[in-house]
């Protein structure tokens, strides 16, 4: 029994990041030019929407298979340099990301809003200067 309970606490969380600065940059590790596990964008399936997104983004994320681009690097294809990981505001469950990265040689900044909840930080929206995640996933819902 007491095996059973070691294990259970040991185990690693199937939802969420220790950090706010870990779950970004584990985000953009999926646009890198290296295997293709992790060069193609994070993928839109359900085992990354339960690890990246909270319960109300999840679905709307898993769901998309076409879009006309990938909102998180603003583009259809990507080719970043360094990612910028700033913390604008704590406020109670909730962090405030800025994000700032080229991305063939265009200048993006994205603002990522993070909440705290018993499964670590997760993604409960993210804002480009002229539209959000959640309304870009509405407007080209499948």
């Amino acid at each position: 029994m007491l095996a059973l309970l070691a294990g259970l606490y040991a185990a690693p969380l199937e939802a969420g990041f220790a950090s706010p600065e870990s779950l970004v940059r584990n985000v953009y590790a999926y646009y890198g030019a290296g295997s293709p596990d992790l060069s193609g964008g994070l993928p839109h399936d359900a085992a990354t929407a339960q690890q990246f997104f909270e319960r109300g983004l999840r679905e709307a994320w898993s769901s998309q298979k076409k879009l006309p681009y990938d909102f998180l690097v603003q583009s259809p294809t990507w080719k970043l340099g360094t990612v910028s990981i700033t913390i604008l505001r704590r406020q109670f469950d909730k962090t405030y990301v800025a994000v700032a990265f080229d991305n063939n040689g265009r200048a993006i900044t994205m603002n990522f809003i993070l909440v705290n909840g018993d499964d670590g930080w997760l993604i409960s929206d993210v804002e480009s200067p002229h539209d959000s995640l959640r309304m870009f996933l509405a407007q080209f819902k499948n």
